[in-house]
């Protein structure tokens, strides 16, 4: 990991206190993203979480990457279990005024970080198969989800930068979707926890993609529209995860 400067001004909240517990650095991601009416995502959204609309719209994205030099604060990454594929498709929640991220599912191609997450993060990770290379300027990906009791959700195309890296201006759309710096997940009694995370400006790219294969929302029960996504692309971004804590609502 690159080390990273823990400069907060672009930061909508100051950091967490405590220290940080988790780094990862995220590589070659896609952001792909559809509005969707209200109605269309309510009802997969825990009711203890309020949607967080832009322009009157709910947003879905899915997200392809690869995960390098993931682990725990203090100790070295280990290449056959710090790296791996990954691929979460989530919407935009807001409590106390802090706009999160709520993930449907994360599909993930380590068994060891699935157990890890579900254990000790309370998120819907899955087992895939997962294979990323590079071909001719494109990201070539592909995730299948193994978790037999689960619905099959696939993922198949490629994707590449389609222009100028650019920090998005807060306030746009491009800021709305990007620039999150805290999760939300419910455990199984129905708690609400809040994840804070940190990383610098997303660098972002415009993006094209040809997807030949995407049943990620459709798994969940979600129906996407026919229109394209809204597509970008970031290289590379280090991130510092903080433990789960409780919101008392």
């Amino acid at each position: 990991m690159i080390e990273m400067s823990l400069e907060a001004e672009h930061r909508p909240w100051p950091l967490p206190e405590g220290p940080w517990i988790m780094s990862q650095d995220w590589r070659s991601l896609l952001f792909a993203h559809w509005p969707l009416p209200v109605e269309a995502l309510r009802p997969f959204v825990p009711a203890a979480l309020p949607l967080d609309l832009f322009d009157g719209h709910a947003w879905l994205g899915i997200m392809p990457f690869r995960i390098t030099g993931a682990t725990v604060r203090f100790v070295p990454p280990v290449p056959w279990v710090s790296d791996f594929a990954e691929l979460n498709v989530r919407t935009y929640v807001t409590l106390e005024d802090k706009p999160g991220v709520y993930f449907f599912s994360l599909d993930a191609a380590s068994a060891l970080a699935v157990a890890a997450a579900r254990q000790f993060f309370h998120l819907p990770y899955y087992e895939a198969s997962m294979e990323v290379r590079h071909e001719g300027g494109w990201v070539q990906y592909s995730s299948y989800r193994i978790d037999s009791k689960e619905a099959p959700a696939d993922l198949v195309g490629r994707y590449r930068p389609a222009g100028d890296v650019f920090h998005a201006r807060k306030g746009s759309l491009e800021y709305f979707l990007a620039e999150r710096y805290c999760l939300y997940t419910l455990d199984e009694s129905g708690q609400v926890y809040r994840g804070e995370i940190h990383h610098p400006p997303w660098p972002l790219q415009p993006a094209e993609a040809e997807l030949t294969q995407n049943t990620m929302a459709q798994a969940q029960g979600i129906c996407l529209p026919d229109s394209p996504p809204l597509l970008h692309f970031a290289i590379y971004q280090p991130t510092l995860i903080w433990p789960l804590e409780p919101v008392q609502i």
